[in-house]
């Protein structure tokens, strides 16, 4: 059915004043403000909030009024009986925020209203649910793509028309759901979800921080209980952001101490002990097994051991001898690496098994499994709510499982079949620097690594938090679609706007005070700001606040 903007019977007023940004309307009578019928379509007037049509020679164009007031004259004659009388004197005037022009002849082709504007006089009309839906539903679309993928999110709050929103367009550029607690964001999460699930064939990996997800799938693994990523896995950078050096005498020790103990793993040296053994057999040792050190599960517990054996230097005839200075300097690391491997958790994490500890299903496997096998759940929950802050290990296994899928998208892995990696609570993972001996500090990047260059490889992002401005203003400007529910702090409120060029000021207006489950929907696919009402999720999350009990009397 072909859209019909303009029509005398779904008038409204006339453009009196136009800039840039925002027209200014004259609205004849305050009747024509409500809402109303016309041939079984849903008008919703002229309200704060509501989209109107302004028409034009070849061009029409799609605003949203932003404010409404009566001229001074005529306010001191206002009532309620007065103001809904058919020949009523009140004339209200409002202003209307420019959002995209269409053709008058195909109005189904839009695009943003930059260079062609509406004259003084111009008449305004309300505008259908239909055509607003029509115009969503074209956000994004790509002439070439004959197998566009739409889902319903949600409803528009301003006149209840769906919003069928294409999920290359929410994805395909990253996405961010960003809002204060209690505004709706963990539902939103799920609904994202359910319509990949639903809409689509591609598979979901979900970080989550506080367990609130445990609902959503079956196929689902915790850190601290089941789970664990293998040290085997880690390269020597790896073992430095553990154990916090960056110092380079201690740096080295560390590498010589992992070096060793891979050696006698591969059955390459008797013992660990350098003191009266020849340095350049070692090292010979070293060069001609280096390519077997990749993966090698080598006996970690005995780190502390082995750098107290490192600890030596080059005496006569190339024999190590006693180095009671860099043992020196080396005891803070020796006590770190005791201290690291007395705490449950830690060993937990890293899949070092004990006496009193089961081993741990290996990540790595899991996560390969579940990328390369057929799934009847395409959801893989990895849960972080009963894993120790201790030592930023939380942090950093997150960083680790995010640098072996940026490798594996780096290796097109997901070019055929992308993947969606949601982070809830990203805050905690994001914008982290884990503090060293000598008061430099590391910075956790894969994160930010896979929203920076990924998109081209199919391996899309959405962070989900409640503070965006913790999150590094390069990750968030990387984000091209944002879901913003209920902000009130201007810090928060101004990274969205740095990070969304689109968010304007009129749109960023209304997020203090969206309801729960409202969102502003703003991004590179999206002409114009959408402020909708998001659907509940049919799997809700564990998100509700625990309540107070009544003293019993």
């Amino acid at each position: 059915m072909k859209i019909k903007p303009f029509n005398h019977n779904y008038f409204l007023g006339y453009v009196n004043e136009i800039t840039p940004q925002y027209i200014k309307i004259h609205f004849p009578s305050s009747t024509l403000l409500s809402k109303f019928h016309f041939e079984g379509v849903n008008y919703a007037g002229g309200n704060v909030g509501n989209f109107v049509v302004i028409e034009g020679e070849e061009y029409g164009f799609l605003a949203r009024i932003t404010k409404l007031y009566l001229p001074d004259s005529e306010r001191k004659e206002i009532s309620e009986k007065a103001i809904e009388h058919s020949e009523s004197n009140f004339h209200p005037s409002g202003e209307a925020e420019l959002l995209l022009s269409f053709s008058i002849f195909e109005p189904n082709k839009i695009q943003k209203t930059v260079s062609k504007f509406p004259c003084i006089g111009a008449k305004v009309y309300s505008c259908s649910d239909e055509q607003i839906g029509k115009y969503v539903q074209e956000f994004g679309k790509k002439e070439i793509d004959n197998d566009n993928i739409y889902a319903t999110l949600g409803k528009l709050t301003a006149n209840n028309a769906d919003c069928r929103i294409s999920l290359n367009s929410l994805f395909g550029r990253h996405c961010a759901v960003v809002g204060t607690t209690g505004g709706g964001k963990s539902w939103t999460v799920s609904k994202l979800i359910e319509t990949i699930i639903n809409e689509t064939e591609n598979k979901v990996i979900l970080i989550d921080a506080t367990g609130e997800y445990k609902s959503l799938t079956d196929n689902s693994i915790s850190f601290g209980e089941n789970v664990s990523f293998p040290h085997k896995y880690l390269n020597n950078s790896d073992f430095c952001f553990l154990f916090q050096e960056r110092s380079p005498n201690t740096v080295s020790a560390l590498c010589e101490a992992i070096h060793t103990l891979k050696l006698i793993k591969l059955g390459k040296l008797a013992d660990g002990v350098k003191i009266g053994k020849n340095s350049i057999d070692i090292n010979k040792q070293v060069r001609e097994n280096a390519h077997l050190f990749k993966n090698c599960d080598f006996d970690i517990t005995k780190l502390s051991v082995q750098l107290a054996n490192e600890c030596v230097k080059v005496g006569r005839n190339n024999i190590y001898e006693e180095d009671n200075f860099k043992l020196g300097y080396t005891s803070h690391l020796i006590s770190r690496a005791n201290l690291f491997f007395n705490n449950d958790a830690m060993c937990s994490a890293l899949g070092i098994s004990s006496q009193n500890q089961q081993a741990k299903d290996d990540i790595i496997k899991i996560i390969t499994d579940f990328i390369k096998t057929e799934n009847t759940n395409r959801i893989l929950r990895i849960g972080f709510e009963k894993l120790s802050y201790d030592f930023s290990i939380r942090e950093i296994i997150v960083d680790f499982i995010s640098s072996f899928l940026l490798k594996q998208s780096r290796n097109n892995v997901f070019r055929e079949n992308p993947l969606v990696m949601f982070i809830d609570e990203a805050h905690q993972f994001l914008n982290k620097r884990i503090n060293a001996e000598d008061n430099t500090t590391f910075s956790l990047q894969s994160i930010d690594l896979i929203a920076k260059e990924c998109r081209k490889y199919g391996l899309f992002l959405c962070l989900s938090t409640q503070m965006p401005r913790d999150i590094p203003i390069g990750t968030l400007s990387q984000m091209g679609t944002f879901i913003v529910h209920r902000l009130i702090n201007d810090k928060d409120k101004q990274s969205i706007e740095n990070a969304a060029s689109s968010a304007n000021k009129s749109a960023l207006s209304f997020l203090p005070i969206l309801g729960e489950g409202e969102a502003l929907l703003v991004g590179v696919d999206f002409p114009m700001p959408l402020l909708l009402k998001i659907d509940e999720p049919i799997k809700k999350p564990i998100s509700n606040t625990p309540r107070l009990k009544k003293k019993q009397q």
